[in-house]
């Protein structure tokens, strides 16, 4: 019976996959060690998150304070690029009302000069209608000559204010008077100077004046305004940084751990509960005073005894701060030592009560570690089966992923050479077959296009005789036009199809290539085709003679200069150049078209495919065709929208080519 039982277990044990295996046999070797260690591992731990979280308590301390320092300094920047692009406005808003004014002096003294007003009568004018001018709540314009003179002034015109001096005892109007002398007659320049009118309050407030200088009149026309009536906008402000408080205020540190701010007078300026409040002598249960010290020291940790109104005795508090210099500020964070401690005590006897469990989860942690381990041993295997079941389906492409350089990885690397042997040898026999098709296609096109040429061309001979015939008024010509058209074009699909199943052997012949393509250019720049296009040639003068079936390579050079003029819509350039490189010489055929997509470019020289709505698609196989029967090569390289080149490698002299008569 027991030897039955181990037969049993055993035959159970060699069913199971491999990853099932390996669970039974490594399992129990770790899992057992593991309810031994458990107790020194829970102390360890202990012991460990009782130090983590005090430092972490800090630490987070520390990132409060630093996080509302950086709270601070972005709702400061904030507010200074606001204020740089305000200011920029009200540059831009004076600049326009100077350039208006100078525009209505420049307007009177054309006047003047005509004779249709005098020079008093003119400015009085153009004073008048800058001070109906009005910038913001107290802005205005106004004009001086270069001595200090006002000329046009909402108050005080008729005064010299060249001594004038602003809030910071500058001479603001003698540096304004001697600035604008030296200025372009278009060119605007500014001020800013602090400014106080007995009426405004006791501050000074910054004013912005921009002035251009008008020569004919010595005048100095300015505008100028109050900057804090336009860009210092307080109410924005001030709802901004309302809800800025409140966002630190709603920050908690533990229970009752909360952030305040205090400037250096010990005032509150953010406080849960207290703002506005002055603690600059407030002291702790000691009698310290804990506040002047933050003042004085401005940045780093403080730890004092605090007691609430409402608790019964004081508690050890802990407080990082840091200074926020713009506004002269200390940022500060605190907590109650205490809070600290209580969740390390917490999970000090959460771990001790569950001191049993900790086997228990490692256990459970080790199964999943051998569950991946198992997977990743096992999912290689899988993936080779499946692999080699797509190829006994006679897919060959599939290839194994190898894992790594173990036997596994020897073995997936040897069947993927195998498959790609496997692979290559059935592309062959599928090219093969390919050019097999495709011999049989050029004897059947061969064979339509003569059956077809015959009556095509008594269809051609007899629409070209009625569309003679008929008048254009005849509601008929049009269709025989079409007919005529047409069939013209049938005519050339079967011709192409001749020449690409039937392309005729070249004869070669001693050819000196500028020559033969100096002609061509010529030839073709009277074609319809390329009226609208520029033929520009750029030829190497010392270009040796190379062997070349003229005629064929006539129909090469102006296929590829048609094709280059289908693809510019409106004027262009083709520029054909010629130059040698060692034994070959060098055709290209630039132009400005609009270029060939990147998917394309691999089967424009297929036979049959064209993008053109009335293309037959031979052309450029035709043309590929040609040069290959010379030995030489055909690229073609495209930038979408900015254009092609063609470019024709030919050996200077042909493989077993005949000279003289043929």
């Amino acid at each position: 019976m027991r030897g039955a039982m181990k037969k049993f277990l055993y035959d159970t044990f060699l069913r199971l996959k491999i990853r099932w295996k390996l669970m039974a046999v490594v399992l129990p070797l770790v899992v057992l060690p593991i309810f031994f260690t458990g107790a020194l591992v829970g102390r360890v731990a202990t012991e460990q998150a009782v130090e983590g979280l005090i430092h972490r308590s800090k630490a987070d301390l520390d990132h409060l304070a630093h996080f509302t320092l950086d709270l601070l300094e972005a709702h400061e920047r904030q507010f200074q690029v606001y204020q740089e692009d305000r200011k920029q406005t009200v540059r831009n808003e004076l600049a326009t009302l100077v350039d208006l004014a100078v525009g209505m002096v420049e307007a009177e003294d054309q006047q003047v000069r005509t004779g249709f007003l005098s020079a008093e009568k003119a400015m009085a004018q153009a004073g008048k209608a800058m001070k109906q001018v009005h910038i913001g709540e107290t802005g205005y314009l106004f004009a001086m000559d270069s001595k200090g003179n006002l000329k046009v002034h909402y108050a005080q015109q008729g005064a010299n204010v060249y001594d004038e001096r602003d809030e910071d005892g500058n001479y603001f109007i003698r540096d304004m008077c001697l600035r604008a002398k030296r200025l372009d007659p278009a060119e605007t320049a500014y001020i800013v100077y602090p400014w106080r009118n007995p009426e405004d309050p006791v501050e000074p407030r910054l004013k912005m004046v921009a002035f251009r200088y008008v020569p004919q009149w010595d005048w100095v026309v300015a505008a100028g305004k109050y900057l804090d009536e336009s860009y210092e906008d307080y109410s924005f402000e001030r709802a901004s940084f309302q809800i800025l408080k409140e966002k630190l205020q709603q920050k908690r540190v533990g229970e009752s751990g909360y952030i305040f701010c205090l400037d250096r007078k010990g005032v509150l300026q953010i406080h849960p509960d207290a703002e506005g409040r002055d603690i600059y002598d407030s002291r702790d249960s000691e009698g310290n005073a804990f506040i002047q010290e933050m003042c004085r020291q401005k940045s780093g940790w403080i730890r004092y005894p605090w007691r609430n109104e409402a608790a019964k005795k004081a508690r050890m508090k802990i407080v990082r701060y840091l200074y926020f210099e713009p506004w002269d500020w200390i940022v500060a964070v605190g907590s109650y030592e205490d809070e600290f401690y209580q969740p390390a005590s917490m999970i000090k006897w959460k771990i001790l009560q569950n001191i049993f469990l900790l086997p228990v989860i490692i256990g459970a942690v080790v199964i999943v570690m051998l569950l991946l381990a198992s997977r990743l041993l096992t999912e290689p295997i899988n993936q080779m089966i499946e692999v080699i079941r797509k190829a006994r389906k006679g897919n060959w492409s599939a290839r194994m992923e190898i894992p790594a350089g173990d036997e596994l990885g020897e073995l997936a690397g040897t069947f993927n050479r195998m498959a790609a042997m496997i692979q290559q040898h059935k592309e062959i026999e599928a090219n093969l077959s390919q050019h097999g098709k495709m011999a049989s296609l050029g004897i059947l096109s061969s064979g339509v296009a003569h059956e077809i040429n015959n009556p095509l061309g008594v269809i051609l001979g007899y629409a070209a005789h009625l569309e003679k015939k008929l008048e254009q008024e005849d509601p008929c010509h049009r269709y025989v036009r079409e007919i005529h058209r047409e069939s013209k074009r049938c005519k050339k699909i079967v011709q192409n199809l001749l020449s690409f199943a039937r392309t005729p052997k070249p004869h070669f012949s001693r050819t000196d290539l500028n020559e033969l393509l100096g002609e061509i250019i010529d030839f073709a720049s009277n074609h319809t085709d390329l009226q609208h296009v520029r033929l520009k040639r750029d030829f190497e003068p010392e270009l040796p003679m190379i062997d070349l079936d003229q005629d064929l390579f006539r129909q090469v050079a102006i296929n590829l200069l048609l094709n280059a003029g289908a693809a510019i819509d409106k004027d262009g350039r083709i520029l054909v150049s010629t130059w040698q490189d060692g034994d070959q010489v060098i055709i290209t055929f630039q132009d400005t078209g609009s270029g060939i997509p990147a998917e394309y470019l691999e089967k424009i020289f297929e036979p049959f495919f064209t993008t053109r709505s009335q293309g037959t698609g031979l052309g450029l196989a035709i043309t590929k065709q040609i040069i290959e029967q010379h030995d030489g090569d055909l690229t073609i390289d495209s930038d979408l929208g900015r254009g092609s080149t063609v470019k024709v490698i030919i050996p200077v002299r042909q493989k077993g080519a005949e000279h003289g008569d043929s």
